[in-house]
């Protein structure tokens, strides 16, 4: 399968809290929410069909336990979110979740790096990550991820956990697609290709 990660960022980066504020998850976070304005028919229908493609999802265990609180709980099956997360199997990388309650949830502990590489050589189209900054970050660096998607909302939040840290491996980026939406959202999708040439 293929390795994709999929990530809502604004303009300055940080992909913190885009559905909106929570406590639990996002303790003294009040920036959150700031996708949710922005979206429109098409934008929305463009993720709900990127979801739609996956065989198989993959999850840090932050966002894991935030989706299996919320999609996972969900039954109209009608709506592509809730299809996809809850008829594919899932994987989370975690060293404490024992018994995961959501269906179809396989923990990845003990060597994580190995299962997904395992994973990846398995017959498939793709394996998706969204959200989980920790985990993409931890992807990078080991170079599993095969493309790359930010959905880059038009918004300066000025706050907040930012999808690529302050320093880290560098790589060059190969363009597949872009498309810009009313609202002023784009969404660009990369391959990563080697370490990037500088002048």
């Amino acid at each position: 399968m293929k390795l994709v990660t999929n990530t809502q960022i604004t303009i300055d980066g940080v992909m913190q809290a885009n559905g909106g504020n929570n406590p639990e998850f996002d303790p003294g976070f009040e920036r959150g929410g700031w996708a949710m304005p922005l979206g429109d028919d098409e934008s929305l229908r463009y993720i709900g069909d990127f979801y739609l493609r996956a065989d198989a999802f993959l999850f840090g265990r932050r966002t894991y336990d935030l989706f299996a609180g919320y999609w996972g709980v969900q039954h109209d099956f009608e709506n592509p979110f809730v299809r996809s997360l809850n008829t594919r199997p899932k994987f989370v990388a975690s060293n404490t979740i024992t018994t995961p309650q959501w269906p179809d949830t396989t923990v990845l502990s003990g060597d994580v790096e190995a299962a997904i590489r395992d994973l990846k050589a398995t017959p498939g189209g793709e394996l998706q990550v969204h959200g989980s900054g920790q985990l993409i970050r931890w992807l990078l660096e080991r170079e599993l991820v095969d493309e790359l998607t930010l959905i880059v909302f038009p918004v300066i939040v000025g706050a907040g956990t930012r999808l690529f840290p302050d320093e880290g491996k560098d790589f060059a980026l190969e363009p597949l697609d872009s498309r810009t939406f009313a609202t002023g959202i784009t969404a660009q999708t990369f391959r990563p290709s080697g370490r990037p040439q500088y002048a």
